[in-house]
């Protein structure tokens, strides 16, 4: 009789392992989710990535947006209840990420190959999706003669009227050394030593005065039209969205423009892997990014992207090779060590 019960229970508990085994094995078994940052930059990559690799690839897969932030991520992966597969990180985050386990290291034989990549999208934990800048931007019906760079953003007499950038030490400090000689190769070389904060700091004292801080990327042009400044460092994207949507006629200075770049991670213990491969290779193929760059004004990380855009688009982007030879990649290792010092120096001193 025990036999028989013991054998019933045997029996009950392998039917609840394996309804349990069903049940984890549904769960695995969701579809692809790819994640970016939502708005008119995610509609463009509806348009030209995910549902051209759905019907390309047959695999189903769903989108979601994000804000960013590595804790949203460390969350989902350390508690496992990762409901997202593909995601679109800024620099810092890949590199936080890369360093605490949170996402695969990539198999670069699956995507191309890494010599299919510019170098600076090259990570073991990410492959760059999208190249973006810093620039110097301006009204060319407000001003006569083009700005010629920095040193003319720093320039009074030359050029009269108020200046803004964006607050806080990072990239203010860069913009402020390049507008007193360092060639933007040496601009993080000088950054790192104390003679070379001073010399920002002591450069940007000569405008203090008629400095406008800006905080939100959509701000810049907003100061542009209103003429309230007669330059202003903005992302290169806002210039170019104004000039399409809202008819003004705003330059860009390319010459010692600050680049970062997103990148594509695969988070820790994805059950989907290999259609994030697939997902991965079909959105670093050169045709595809091409597309993507003619829908909305970011560079791509494809070396031969640029080749396949019209030259109409290509002048417009960060990646054309007249923008990108004199630009400056944003040190993302040099700002995680030092933000939050020169964070309080710089507050210090705005106070002033």
């Amino acid at each position: 009789m025990l036999k028989r019960k013991t054998g019933k229970i045997a029996l009950g508990f392998a039917a609840v392992l394996s309804a349990s085994a069903a049940l984890a094995t549904v769960a695995q078994a969701r579809d692809l989710t790819i994640v970016s940052w939502g708005g008119a930059y995610q509609d463009a990559q509806k348009k030209v990535y995910f549902e051209p690799f759905k019907k390309a690839a047959g695999i189903p897969m769903n989108d979601e947006s994000w804000d960013g932030g590595v804790g949203v991520l460390r969350a989902k992966v350390q508690g496992g209840a990762a409901t997202w597969d593909v995601v679109q990180v800024e620099s810092d985050e890949l590199a936080v990420g890369c360093e605490e386990g949170l996402f695969e290291k990539l198999d670069y034989s699956k995507i191309g190959g890494e010599a299919a990549y510019i170098p600076p999208s090259v990570n073991a934990c990410g492959v760059g999706a999208i190249l973006y800048d810093f620039v110097l931007g301006y009204d060319k019906d407000k001003l006569k003669e083009a700005p010629g760079g920095w040193a003319d953003f720093f320039d009074m007499k030359k050029i009269p009227g108020k200046r803004a950038l964006r607050q806080g030490p990072k990239t203010t400090l860069e913009i402020a050394l390049m507008a007193d000689g360092v060639a933007p190769k040496d601009v993080y070389k000088v950054l790192a030593t104390d003679e070379g904060i001073e010399r920002a700091f002591k450069k940007l004292d000569t405008i203090k005065g008629d400095i406008v801080w800006w905080k939100a990327g959509a701000q810049p042009p907003q100061l542009l039209a209103s003429g309230e400044v007669a330059m202003t460092s903005v992302y290169n994207g806002r210039i170019d969205t104004a000039n399409k949507n809202e008819k003004k006629n705003f330059g860009m200075v390319w010459d010692g423009a600050l680049f970062t770049l997103d990148s594509w991670v695969i988070l820790k213990g994805s059950p989907n892997k290999d259609a994030a491969y697939k997902f991965l290779d079909f959105a670093g193929k050169a045709e595809n990014q091409s597309k993507l760059s003619e829908n909305i004004a970011y560079g791509t990380s494809n070396k031969d992207a640029a080749g396949l855009i019209q030259p109409a688009v290509l002048k417009n982007l960060p990646t054309a090779p007249d923008n990108i030879k004199n630009a400056v990649e944003i040190n993302v290792g040099f700002w995680l060590e030092n933000i939050d010092r020169l964070t309080e120096r710089f507050n210090k001193w705005a106070a002033k």
